[in-house]
């Protein structure tokens, strides 16, 4: 089956279904040693995936307590007490949201609430480009938060808007890329657009201890791939293959698209993650079967590698610079991380190409011992790669200074050994492979084709790559959400697993504790799935309950104390678990490591994104995703597709005329108090 056939299959409920399932066809040629590959060498394919591990193997994963505790248990023991103190949350699959008990989940901002002075009231059946530009964009992703006083009741939301489900989104339009886009006009394009990208937002703490939104703040501002214009920098800017007809500088480009997870700085600025931007570009060139036609093209191979073009949108019918035809570098513009200052609303962005082209989830920030900038960054896409950025420069008092540091500095991709040893392998031009005769002619080629060179350097392709939080011990946990497509060779009868449904999480340990390190080990944390089904070779800590256990890591986040906590998207797949997405507390140290405890669930189809604690720890702000859309079809009492007339909730308002919105929610104990303690 090819892509469009893909994209087409019936058993797609919506847009984000078929893309997904579009993507599950692999756009790296090579796949020649999978993470999959390593772990099996290194405990074993058969015990591995069966939980039949040896005693020094499973002590290594899971501490002493795999070896004496029970299979499953409702709590940990009282000499092994959970790091996170709350009740744990029943597991379930509603219209609603839910919350563990002694807590609030109230409702902060949601789609189309306005967001600047003088901006419109939200009219849902009367949408415009205009009014979207003023008010909170769609499907919110990442979450940052800037403290604007000392005690940190006043701060900048800083919020990525990732894409557009315009089946619930617009009155009486239906699946559009199914239908050939036959209902989009320049208009709805145009909204869509508006949509996309980011929103500054300033939130203010009421003395009853609730947050709300300061409409009229003077820092609030909406960036979207519309009309916010953006400078280029480090090794690529300026670059033929940047150069387009509206830029020929190459230093220049309007908007940023599919904005994903992303981090913040040690100096306060927002980087946000271009994710999937293949998706946006169009061809008016079709072969017989409808599938893009790349022949003639002189960047094809390169082109293909990253999927372009990937014709979910219908941009590129009316804008020419998302039309390969007719723009062929403005993709090449695309996939990179942006810095963002949240406190100058006056401010240009900065594509900063010195941290490569790829489908970025993720930008997660720390120091090395010696005060460089790290950036922790996975290509989520089935067998890409790990990457970090190691800065040149050292992170000072001096913003101006700081504002070098993500352009001159180092890019790595991680290659797992299966000793437990891994190695950062430089992304440097005339190094090894990365040579003109291997068509790498300058540092701008290889970082605009950093997945290309990433194969040449003999990466480990892993399981889909999202977020990675790093830890200041030198420690970081990498989220691989799931990967249905790993080769033939890595499944036999003992192990159904195509690869993995569920996923699972590596925690990297950098030498000597420090970031910056050119190695280190490694080690899984947990293997997603349900453990009490023999055949999904899941692995948790022993005390985890029925609730705790989850698939398809996704977003993640360390709060002030250190603790790792894990958002999950399992797209149109959550039948698999019966499980909505939802928010969980894991523990990666002592006897509990790999025990997991459910905080938080969404409502039915939504993604749970973004968790951000303020420095306090007292609000916790996550981010509801495309709510009432993904896997509808498996809902009991529903078993159809949602659309704008007939969604399978209509939270968070739950008004007959309103669709589901994307909303960020915000967390607090009741009563007061740190979040989990």
């Amino acid at each position: 089956m090819n892509r469009k056939q893909t994209i087409k299959d019936p058993q797609n409920g919506n847009k984000a279904e078929a893309f997904e399932a579009a993507d599950d066809i692999p756009a790296n040629p090579s796949r020649g040693r999978t993470i999959g590959d390593v772990i099996a060498a290194r405990y074993g394919r058969r015990a591995a995936l069966k939980g039949i591990l040896g005693t020094s193997a499973a002590t290594a994963l899971f501490g002493v307590s795999a070896l004496t505790a029970p299979r499953q248990g409702n709590a940990a023991s009282p000499a092994a007490q959970s790091r996170y103190a709350f009740d744990e949350l029943e597991w379930g699959n509603d219209e609603t949201h839910h919350v563990a008990p002694g807590y609030d989940a109230d409702v902060l901002l949601r789609w189309g609430d306005p967001i600047l002075a003088g901006a419109p009231e939200f009219d849902v059946m009367n949408q415009t480009a205009e009014a979207q530009l003023q008010q909170f964009g769609y499907n919110n992703d990442y979450v940052g938060f800037v403290p604007l006083n000392a005690d940190g009741t006043r701060g900048l939301l800083c919020v990525n808007h990732e894409y557009t489900n315009e089946e619930v989104m617009f009155p009486g339009l239906g699946r559009q890329d199914k239908a050939e886009f036959a209902g989009m006009t320049r208009e709805l394009v145009e909204v869509e657009m508006a949509a996309h990208g980011g929103s500054v937002v300033e939130i203010t703490r009421g003395a009853d201890g609730k947050w709300s939104v300061v409409r009229d703040g003077a820092m609030n501002r909406r960036i979207s791939p519309l009309n916010t214009a953006m400078a280029i920098d480090g090794p690529a800017a300026g670059h033929p293959r940047m150069q387009t007809s509206a830029d020929p500088s190459g230093r220049e480009v309007i908007g940023t698209l599919n904005n994903c997870a992303g981090g913040m700085t040690p100096w306060g600025t927002w980087l946000m993650a271009e994710e999937n931007f293949h998706g946006y570009f169009w061809t008016d060139r079709l072969d017989t079967e409808g599938e893009p036609d790349l022949s003639g093209q002189p960047d094809a191979a390169r082109m293909e590698r990253y999927g372009v073009p990937g014709m979910w949108y219908a941009w590129g019918k009316y804008h020419d610079r998302f039309n390969t035809d007719k723009e062929p570098n403005e993709v090449n513009r695309f996939g990179w991380v942006v810095e963002v200052d949240p406190m100058d609303p006056l401010s240009k962005p900065v594509k900063h190409t010195a941290l490569g082209r790829f489908a970025h989830e993720g930008a997660e920030t720390t120091l090395s011992r010696d005060g460089r900038l790290v950036v922790y960054m996975g290509d989520d896409a089935r067998f890409e790669y790990v990457y970090k950025y190691v800065s040149g420069g050292m992170v000072s008092e001096d913003r101006a200074a700081n504002a070098r540091l993500l352009s001159e500095g180092t890019l790595y991709v991680a290659r797992f050994e299966a000793d437990g040893t891994h190695r950062w392998l430089p992304l440097v031009h005339g190094q090894g492979p990365l040579t003109a005769e291997n068509g790498f002619a300058s540092q701008a080629d290889v970082l605009i084709d950093a997945r290309l060179a990433a194969d040449a350097l003999g990466a480990t392709p892993m399981d889909r790559p999202e977020d990675a939080s790093p830890r200041g011990d030198g420690t970081a946990f990498v989220m691989l959400t799931n990967n249905s497509k790993r080769k033939a060779g890595q499944t036999d009868a003992a192990n159904p697993r195509p690869a993995s449904d569920f996923g699972h999480i590596i925690e990297i340990r950098e030498d000597g504790g420090d970031h910056a390190a050119a190695s280190g080990r490694w080690s899984i944390l947990v293997k997603c799935g349900d453990p009490e089904i023999a055949e999904v070779g899941a692995e948790w800590n022993p005390e985890t309950s029925e609730h705790g256990w989850f698939g398809s890591p996704d977003n993640s986040a360390m709060d002030a104390a250190g603790r790792l906590w894990v958002a999950t998207d399992q797209g149109s797949r959550w039948d698999k678990t019966g499980k909505s997405d939802g928010l969980y507390g894991v523990e990666t140290d002592g006897s509990l490591r790999g025990h997991s405890k459910l905080f938080f669930r969404c409502p039915v189809g939504a993604e749970l994104c973004g968790p951000c604690f303020t420095p306090d720890g007292e609000t916790l702000f996550l981010a509801v995703q495309h709510p009432g859309t993904d896997g509808t079809k498996d809902l009991t009492g529903f078993g159809r597709a949602s659309t704008f007339e007939d969604p399978a909730t209509r939270w968070p308002d739950f008004d007959p005329q309103m669709p589901p919105r994307p909303s960020v929610v915000v967390v607090t104990k009741q009563g007061g108090g740190k979040i989990a303690v």
